[in-house]
């Protein structure tokens, strides 16, 4: 079973940056697609960003522009970085991954908190 962590949350003002990453227990190839997902206090998950089998970006209206995801290697899945944060990314960031047979994993998820 694959086990993701994510990493890189923190506390962060209006506008600035931060960094997430996710690793994973097992090999995480090219097959799989994977993407990131956020979920605020009090609302529904929601998709952020992901990259597909075909290796393709995709990002939701809100982040486009400010954040990109990106492959990782060495044991990190991906990454998320994200520019000019405000204060509505406020939410737990959780990576996800989908092997070619359909089986969903999730992390534990970070906090990402922006203050205005």
């Amino acid at each position: 079973q694959v086990q993701l962590v994510e990493s890189g949350g923190g506390l962060v003002q209006s506008g600035g940056s931060l960094r997430l990453t996710c690793t994973s227990s097992i090999l995480i190839n090219d097959f799989y697609e994977m993407g990131w997902y956020r979920q605020a206090p009090g609302k529904e998950r929601e998709w952020v960003a992901r990259i597909t089998r075909v290796g393709d970006e995709e990002y939701a209206d809100p982040v486009t522009g400010r954040f990109t995801v990106s492959r990782g290697n060495s044991g990190v899945v991906m990454s998320l970085e994200m520019n000019i944060l405000k204060a509505e990314d406020t939410a737990v960031y959780y990576c996800h991954v989908r092997s070619p047979f359909g089986a969903d994993a999730w992390g534990q998820g970070t906090q990402v908190t922006v203050t205005s």
